[in-house]
């Protein structure tokens, strides 16, 4: 991925939304990475694959509860609390 500090993507941005609809571009201060910017393609597909993601551990969620297992409520939602900030 390519790396731009956050100078150069205030001084370069038209080049910097040219560049990320090829690829994501992460954004650096002080030599430490703050951001990445993404084309709006790439972000909708991110946000499609994470809402498939919690569909997918609720209709787990449902068949383990019709299948008669029962999940502790708060281990569950830390669960998902975990994964969602991975």
């Amino acid at each position: 991925m390519e790396t731009l500090t956050s100078n150069q993507a205030k001084t370069q941005f038209g080049d910097l939304l040219l560049k990320v609809q090829r690829a994501p571009v992460e954004i650096s201060r002080n030599g430490k990475a703050v951001a990445v910017m993404l084309s709006i393609e790439d972000y909708a597909a991110l946000e499609t694959l994470k809402l498939q993601q919690l569909q997918d551990k609720i209709q787990h969620a449902l068949n383990d509860i019709n299948d008669g297992k029962i999940h502790d409520g708060e281990a569950l939602l830390q669960s998902l609390l975990d994964d969602n900030n991975t």
